[in-house]
Order: C-alpha cells, then sequence, then structure tokens
C-alpha cells in the first residue's frame, strides 16, 4: 500500500462498514504460500526452513511486506510458511502448530506500527483495523513484534528470531513512544530478538539467506548492512575497513538528558540519509544495540525482481466468509512505481523506513503488473493508483551521483530544491500514457498525493525542460479520480520551517495553475487539502490564520489530522524534548489534550458550536482581523 494512500485513508475518523463480500479466488490451492499445518503436509514438506509470523492478514500483494519477505524466501528454493495474526492469549498454539524451522523465525507487526494501527491522535482505541478481514479490532497485540518474539524465544530458545517491518525499523534505537509516555530503549533489547533488519529488506536478507544456507552460524551475522544487533558492552566490535563507527549517548543518558536525546536524533537522522554511511553504537546497560550502515539504493533491476515475484494479488482464501480487507480493497487494483521520497518531512516515517533516495521500477515491470491487475477477475477497467509514497517523484535522482555522496541533508527539496536534483516528470508522463493505453484500461488515476512544490515556483526555462506544466496538464486531463489529493500541512512559515514544508505562497500558484489546467480540459475537479494541526511550533494564532487561509480559497475542511507522534521523527523529538534536534533550541509543542481540540476547532470555523469561542480566543490574541476573515458573513447585510 502506497503511504501516502494509507495516510489519507486513515485520516478519515472511521472505516466504512465491511460487508462479508466474496473474495476472488485462484484456482490452484497452492498458489499461496502456507498459513496451516495442513497446507504444509500438502506439499510434502516435514520441516519448514522459515516460519514468518506476522500481525496482518496475508494478502499475497507486493504492497504488503509480508508478502514480499515470503515470495523473496520462496524464489531462493527455501520452504517458508506465514502465521498471520497468531492468537498471543491462548495456549499459544498458533506459535506451536508449524514446529520448529530449520533456520529462522521471522516477525513483523504488519504494514503499520501496531500502536499507530490501535490509537488515535487522542490515545483513545480504534474500533476497527484496515488490516484485518472485515476491519476487526483486536486481532494482534500492543508493540506486536516484542509480543510475538517473546513467545518465540520462549517456546524456541535455540532458534534465531530476525525481527523487520515498519515497528521494528522505526524502533531501532532509543525512541520516545508517545502511547507510553516514555523513552523505550531499541527494540532488540525489549524483544530479545537475534537480528534487526531495518528498511525495505530486501537486500539484507537475501545476504541472510545466502549466508545461512553456506552454513554461517546465526551468531555470526553481525556485518550484514542495514541489519542490527545486540552485543555484550564489552564485545569488541567486528572489524569492517570501510566503516566508520558513530557511539551515541547511551539509552541511560537520554532518559536523564532530553537536550542528548534530540542531539542522538540529529545523528541517526543524518546517517540514515547518507550513500556512506557510519556504524551507529548505543549502549543500554550491559549491552551495546549496533545499527550497521544501509545497502545502497535498490537498483531497477533489484527493484523489478521484488515485484515480479508470483504474487497472486488476493488475500488468502481463508478470508473468504470473513469479509473483506479494507487495506487490500483500497490497493487491489494500484501499481506502486517506486519507493522512497526525498521531502524529509519532519512529521514523516517514509525516509526513516524506506530511505530519501528513490528507488523506481521499470516501465515494463510495471507493465507486466499491470497486465496482471488487467487478468484479476474483478477488474473493470481501472487502476486505482499510479504512485508511490510522494506520487511525481518517479525515476527522480542526483545528477551527478558524487555529490549525493557528500551529502547528508534530510531533505532534497528543503529549503530550496537541490541544483543536482533531476526534477524531469517526463518519465511519469510517459508510463502513465502506456498504461493508459493498455486495450484493458479505461480510467489510470493518480491516488497518492503529489508533491506540488515540485512543479511551481521556477523559472519558464525550467518548467519547460522538466516538462512540468505537461504533466498537470495529463494529470487533470486523464488520472484524476474527481478530486486530487495534496498536503500542503499548514499555512504559517514559522511551521512549515519546523514541519520542512515548502511556503504557503507555492500552494496558491499551484491552485492557479491546475484550476487553469481544469478550465482548458472542460473538469471540475477540486483540490482536497490536508493539514496537520497541533504540530510543534504551532500556536493557536497559526491555526487561526490557517483556517482564514483556507476559508478564503473556498474550502470548508471536513477531515483533518491532529498530530501523533511516532517514533523516528524530528517532530516527536521536539514533542518530546522540547527542543529542535538541530538546533537545540526550545520548540513550543501542544501537548495536552485541550491545547490539542483547541486548535482542531479553528479547522471547523463554520459549526455554531465553535463560533463563540473562537471569537473570545482571538479577542484575546488581539487578532480581531481574524474575526472578520473567519466568522464574518458575505450574505448577511
Amino acid at each position: 500500500m502506497t503511504f501516502l494512500a494509507l495516510l489519507f485513508y486513515l485520516k478519515s475518523s472511521n472505516l466504512h462498514p465491511v460487508k462479508k463480500t466474496t473474495i476472488p479466488t485462484a484456482k490452484d490451492s497452492d498458489a499461496w504460500l502456507p498459513i496451516t499445518a495442513k497446507e504444509v503436509k500438502q506439499r510434502g514438506w516435514q520441516q519448514l526452513d522459515v516460519i514468518l509470523f506476522s500481525g496482518d492478514a496475508y494478502i499475497d500483494h507486493p504492497a504488503f511486506g509480508p508478502a514480499v519477505v515470503g515470495r523473496l524466501i520462496e524464489s531462493t528454493g527455501l520452504r517458508v510458511a506465514i502465521v498471520p495474526q497468531p492468537n498471543w492469549r491462548d495456549d499459544l498454539r498458533d506459535f506451536k502448530k508449524l514446529g520448529a524451522p530449520r533456520l529462522f523465525f521471522g516477525v513483523t507487526a504488519g504494514s503499520m506500527d501496531s500502536m499507530v494501527n490501535h490509537y488515535t491522535a487522542h490515545r483513545r482505541r480504534r474500533s476497527d483495523d484496515a488490516y484485518s478481514p472485515g476491519g476487526m479490532a483486536g486481532l494482534r497485540p500492543d508493540y506486536a513484534v516484542t509480543v510475538y518474539t517473546r513467545i518465540l524465544k520462549k517456546l524456541y530458545p535455540d532458534i534465531p528470531v530476525i525481527i523487520g517491518g515498519i515497528e521494528a525499523s522505526l524502533r531501532r534505537l532509543t525512541h520516545y513512544d508517545y502511547w507510553s509516555d516514555q523513552l523505550k530503549p531499541g527494540i532488540l533489547f525489549e524483544s530479545g530478538a537475534d537480528l534487526l533488519i531495518y528498511g525495505m529488506g530486501e537486500q539484507p536478507l537475501r545476504e541472510i539467506l545466502h549466508l545461512l544456507e553456506k552454513g554461517v552460524p546465526p551468531a555470526s551475522l553481525k556485518t550484514i548492512p542495514q541489519t542490527a544487533v545486540l552485543l555484550a558492552a564489552d564485545e569488541p566490535l567486528p572489524k569492517q575497513k570501510k566503516w566508520e563507527t558513530l557511539e551515541l549517548a547511551s539509552h541511560e543518558t537520554c532518559l536523564q538528558d532530553k537536550i542528548a536525546f534530540a542531539r542522538n536524533f540529529k545523528y541517526i537522522e543524518i546517517e540514515s540519509n547518507k550513500m556512506q554511511a557510519r556504524r551507529l553504537v548505543q549502549r543500554i546497560g550491559e549491552q551495546q544495540i549496533v545499527v550497521n550502515p544501509p545497502y545502497p539504493v535498490m537498483t531497477e533491476r533489484e527493484m523489478d525482481a521484488s515485484f515480479d515475484l508470483p504474487y497472486t494479488r488476493l488475500p488468502h482464501p481463508k478470508y473468504r466468509k470473513k469479509g473483506s480487507i479494507p487495506a487490500y480493497e483500497m490497493i487491489r487494483h494500484s501499481i506502486t512505481m517506486h519507493r522512497g521520497c526525498f521531502g524529509g518531512c519532519s512529521f514523516c516515517t517514509i525516509s526513516a523506513h524506506q530511505g530519501k533516495f528513490v528507488a523506481s521500477r521499470s516501465s515494463e515491470s510495471i507493465m507486466r503488473e499491470v497486465e496482471a491487475v488487467t487478468r484479476m477477475p474483478d477488474f473493470r477497467g481501472t487502476i486505482s493508483d499510479l504512485g508511490g509514497p510522494s506520487a511525481n517523484m518517479y525515476r527522480m535522482m542526483g545528477k551527478d551521483l558524487s555529490i549525493c555522496a557528500r551529502c547528508q541533508s534530510a531533505s532534497c527539496i528543503f529549503p530550496v530544491k537541490c541544483y543536482n536534483l533531476n526534477t524531469d516528470h517526463q518519465p511519469m508522463i510517459d508510463i502513465y500514457r502506456k498504461v493508459a493505453g493498455h486495450p484493458k484500461v479505461k480510467n489510470a488515476f493518480v491516488a497518492s498525493g503529489i508533491r506540488y512544490d515540485l512543479l511551481v515556483g521556477r523559472t519558464p526555462e525550467e518548467e519547460k525542460v522538466n516538462h512540468y506544466n505537461e504533466y498537470i496538464d495529463q494529470l487533470v486531463r486523464h488520472h484524476v479520480s474527481g478530486r486530487l489529493k495534496v498536503a500542503p500541512e499548514h499555512s504559517a512559515d514559522n511551521t512549515l520551517k519546523i514541519m520542512r514544508k515548502p511556503s504557503f505562497k507555492l500552494f496558491y500558484k499551484f491552485k492557479e495553475k491546475y484550476d487553469r489546467a481544469n478550465r482548458r480540459a472542460g473538469k471540475e475537479q477540486p483540490l482536497v487539502p490536508y493539514f496537520i494541526s497541533s504540530h510543534p511550533g504551532c500556536t493557536l494564532e497559526d491555526m487561526a490564520e490557517l483556517a482564514a487561509e483556507t476559508k478564503s480559497l473556498g474550502f470548508r475542511l471536513q477531515q483533518v489530522q491532529d498530530f501523533t507522534p511516532t517514533p523516528m521523527t524530528v517532530a516527536t523529538v521536539i514533542y518530546y524534548a522540547g527542543y529542535h534536534p538541530y538546533t537545540l533550541k526550545p520548540v513550543f509543542t501542544p501537548r495536552s489534550v485541550k491545547d490539542k481540540r483547541d486548535q482542531k476547532r479553528f479547522f471547523f470555523w463554520y459549526k455554531p458550536e465553535n463560533k463563540q469561542w473562537i471569537r473570545s480566543v482571538l479577542n484575546r490574541l488581539g487578532r480581531k482581523d481574524l474575526i472578520d476573515k473567519l466568522l464574518w458573513n458575505k450574505n448577511r447585510r
């Protein structure tokens, strides 16, 4: 599932009730990876090589990590099974039913951090789960990676457990956990796992499988790039000639000193965004967490290999009578064209997990997937999304990679677009046209959300060379499904600076271009902007100005998002520590439930119950000008 599509999905107040629908099935019962002892025996297997445990339902689709990992392991000739959403509250039969694997257990919470999946920004328990059949909540535990791993280590103490996925990836070092309101140690320490794969895991996983099959003991896997291990504090670090090592402030120091914790994050983010990163070490008690540098960005060939694996693209048949899976319904006919995002937004985890460097698929691989989608029995001619974390970053990278190799910036487009960044939109125009030209495709939409700031604020020559206006015209004429989602996030310059987002002036410029393109196409396709309230640095006055700005543009916002602190982001560090990790200067942050609710009320200036409160607050702030802008009714004389 593309990240922004998921984000927009979660910004709605609740999932719609899910009806029990008939899920299409593949004719061959062996088309899926096995999930039961019966299915394992049907294949004639006496023992599995790898068993994966996942907090998600099993959807055999390239947008879902457990399926990608399972299919990759299968492609090496190993015997692999998945145990989706095991019951951790009974006699643990789900953890025992397949026995012990020959190589290792793999554990993931699923496609989301389990705490983000379970709780709202106000720490209220969600009543639904997008990754479960029928949208049913309660089929995974809080802190799923830790819970699953501890169970497996208790039942099978001699079998290695490798953890991965977004929950493990973003919790690899000391991090702030919003739901317990405390600093937690790296997840290797808490869970007892033997090895952690962070980021998109295909490259390290292939190397691990290769070494294990060669007979290398699991305990010796200490120098695989893009992994983390837990060692004794006095154990010498494994030697690697080309690796430099940076020691972070210890977990105990972070507990005592918020500035030390903030400073730590600066180094963690910098190393996460470098082509030639240092190995990170953090002590905790009598142990140390060692995070090895990441692999280089995946090549086109590697990306194609991952997406070309023999997915059924369907949920496992066991869910047929349990209702459809909301996350799957969103992406069943969608295509992910690339991974990674160079935006570097301070509230977003994409670069921390997928990386800031964009990895793109070949047009041939994309078209093979389009062909696979058109052969699905329920396909009616519409590709629901051609996108990625940010839809319009396909094939974008540095013009001179030697310059990128020296860069340690978290963003390629903030505070200004890097002169070395190729932002040519022609490759996207070409692939859009190819997909739309498929004889079985009637519509091919872009639903992921685009970075509009890549398309405006440039010289006419730059716009022409990089085909910005041509892209907007192509998008408007053929690829907008009624409305286009964009994410300005705020209008106040001071808040946008902390967010690492561009000036709101660029949104005005984009809206002008977009509206003109719609008029040329003879269409009415409104923009749907998304905004965040209660973000670090945002004051009540900032929210009032945002409300006035959006009202002047004709927007009456229905869905908005309170800032939710998630591990491994600049904004979360500010929320907890009160200091910006790069400047170590104090930053105001709304923290109380009242402060957060008050900020959100400004979005709903048009509701009668909010008007007197808004008037009172703005009078207190000395902003009577905003009272007129927000509450004046032009129809009243």
